[in-house]
């Protein structure tokens, strides 16, 4: 077992700090760290961007040969951690003997502790990892300007102000978190553009914890339908396999089969995850494929209609219109314009 001390204010510093315990090499662009691990300790990334509002993203997407505990203590500030768990475990202490919490895989976690207390987290060795932590140095303001700001509202929900409790939930599963993290690794923009790409998921994220505890506050003694987290994975192949097939006859039963899921199953996970069912779902993938090919492609709209595993030009036009509030035809010719104007 090993054990690594953080104590640094800064993302720069944390990851020095990281190198220098379990070695690798940092690689930086702009405001963007990655640690990778290719050693006895273990094999992977560690990677991690400084964004606005006093907000950080760090992600763990590794697997460590050995078990590896991390503490972390940051004495002069006192952030609101917000943990997720896309695959994998991640156990959670607050002092080196403190009671333990464990997140599992899909979960979401709300950390926040007193002043110079250490934040101890543990991995298990040989598990293959990807847990996401979003770090906000929350404050207190008397100033009335600021106090309805994101830092000062966390701040009165998290931290407790008058008693200074330590504070530690574990979420319910959350599948829309899964896919705003995927999201972020589809980003292929450098620069600004993939900061604002990256502030911007990561505010979404941000948002479904936060209304995940809401709602788990809200429903905590309703007995309430839930997903093993087998099934959860299960979801998550799905959606992988509608994003890469679009093309192809997708059906309810084919997937259940396919997947050795249950309709009811499938149905509550892609409501979960995406927010509508699974022929809703089919159709917003292909209507996004047939936007892109509209867009960077030759391609006339017979030509994408049967690309994307539509039969019918008229559908297809009465849904992307829906969604586009214009035609294909009419969304086609202002590509066209676009590039004059500009």
């Amino acid at each position: 077992m090993k054990t690594i001390y953080l104590n640094a204010d800064t993302i720069d510093k944390t990851f020095e700090q990281l190198k220098t315990n379990i070695g690798g090499t940092i690689l930086k662009e702009s405001n963007e760290y990655i640690l990778e691990i290719r050693n006895k300790f273990g094999q992977g990334t560690i990677q991690g961007v400084v964004l606005s509002g006093g907000i950080s993203y760090i992600e763990f997407d590794l697997k460590f040969y050995d078990d590896i505990i991390i503490s972390i203590n940051t004495p002069r500030k006192n952030p609101i951690y917000f943990a997720y768990c896309s695959q994998g475990s991640l156990a959670h202490s607050t002092g080196i003997d403190g009671k333990r919490t464990e997140l599992q895989s899909f979960q979401t976690g709300i950390i926040s502790s007193k002043p110079k207390e250490e934040n101890v987290l543990y991995f298990k060795k040989n598990e293959r990892l990807n847990i996401t932590l979003i770090t906000v140095q929350a404050t207190r303001s008397s100033n009335k300007s600021i106090s309805t700001s994101l830092k000062s509202k966390l701040y009165n929900t998290f931290i407790k102000d008058e008693k200074l409790e330590n504070f530690v939930y574990v979420g319910s599963q959350n599948l829309k978190i899964a896919e705003k993290i995927q999201q972020i690794h589809a980003i292929r923009q450098k620069g600004l553009v993939r900061t604002l790409l990256i502030q911007g998921l990561v505010n979404v994220i941000l948002a479904l914890e936060i209304q995940q505890h809401a709602d788990d506050e809200k429903n905590r003694n309703r007995h309430l339908g839930i997903l093993t987290t087998s099934e959860m994975k299960i979801i998550k192949q799905v959606s992988e396999y509608i994003e890469e097939n679009f093309d192809r006859p997708l059906s309810i039963s084919f997937l259940c089969s396919e997947f050795g899921i249950t309709a009811l199953k499938l149905q509550e996970g892609f409501k979960l995850m995406h927010g509508r069912t699974v022929s809703t779902h089919i159709k917003w993938v292909r209507v996004q494929k047939a936007e892109e090919y509209l867009k960077h492609t030759d391609m006339n709209i017979s030509e994408i209609v049967y690309s994307i595993g539509f039969s019918s030009r008229s559908y297809f036009s009465k849904i992307f219109k829906e969604s586009f509030n214009c035609s294909p035809r009419e969304y086609k010719e202002a590509q066209k314009v676009l590039p004059i104007s500009a």
